[in-house]
């Protein structure tokens, strides 16, 4: 009952070159899956199948340029030979600024990258997943998506949409065996906050109440548990990763 063994199961991952990610496709590697990760540019995708070894690949995905889904699909198909068992979306950037001043092109990039993006890839997987009857589609939203944040006007409607998406799809997908879930994660310690000021990074942390960032392992694991046949009666949801932050 208690089993985190991915041998045999494939997982595909976007955004999978650094960061939540990274740690991601090589926690899914570490179980026994076999794992295609995602970068934006073909030395980013070589450093992902070099940090995979033989059962992972990188594959090229700019989200913000439509037609490169599709490709990468085919090629993730073509590894894996099918569809992937369980689909991560991950992939994901931030265009910040006040909303009164906001261009069109960061709006439109956002909501692109983090939110239509997504759901193309997820259409295109979920098809032969109801075929098989079996699939599990975790998408990395945000605490953003949740409550909100000034001056992120574009991310936080991507992230509020792509849990609205996940929680509909959910519904039109129970009855084939497929769940649908996302992550939420709230402030995570990457190689931007590394460059913060010791006193800068505990005026955030203080704010926790776990006084504590994430790490990228920490959101790694709640996407493994999703994954995972412990989850297989969960679906719909959206399981927080902010220690305590905010408590929905």
């Amino acid at each position: 009952m208690f089993n985190l063994d991915f041998t045999g199961k494939t997982v595909l991952v976007t955004g999978a070159s650094r960061g939540i990610g990274d740690a991601i496709a090589k926690s899914f590697i570490e179980l026994g899956a076999k794992v295609c990760g995602t970068a934006t540019s073909e030395s980013g995708a070589q450093k992902i199948s070099e940090a995979l070894g033989q059962n992972g690949k990188g594959l090229v995905m700019n989200a913000l340029e439509p037609a490169t889904i599709e490709e990468m699909y085919k090629q993730a198909e073509e590894f894996f030979g099918g569809a992937p068992d369980v689909l991560v979306n991950n992939a994901g950037i931030t265009r910040d600024g006040l909303f009164m001043r906001m261009k069109d092109g960061d709006w439109n990039d956002v909501l692109q990258c983090d939110l239509s993006a997504h759901a193309r890839l997820t259409q295109l997987a979920i098809s032969k997943m109801m075929r098989r009857r079996s699939g599990r589609i975790i998408s990395i939203a945000s605490i953003v998506g949740e409550t909100g944040n000034a001056g992120q006007a574009n991310y936080a409607a991507a992230k509020a949409g792509l849990i609205g998406f996940s929680k509909a799809l959910a519904k039109e997908a129970a009855a084939r065996g497929i769940t649908v879930n996302c992550v939420a994660p709230g402030f995570v310690a990457t190689d931007m906050t590394a460059a913060l000021k010791p006193e800068q990074l505990k005026a955030w942390t203080d704010t926790i109440p776990l006084k504590r960032a994430a790490t990228a392992s920490d959101i790694a694991g709640a996407v493994v548990f999703l994954a995972s046949d412990l989850a297989s009666y969960i679906t719909g949801t959206v399981i927080d990763v902010n220690g305590g932050l905010y408590c929905g």
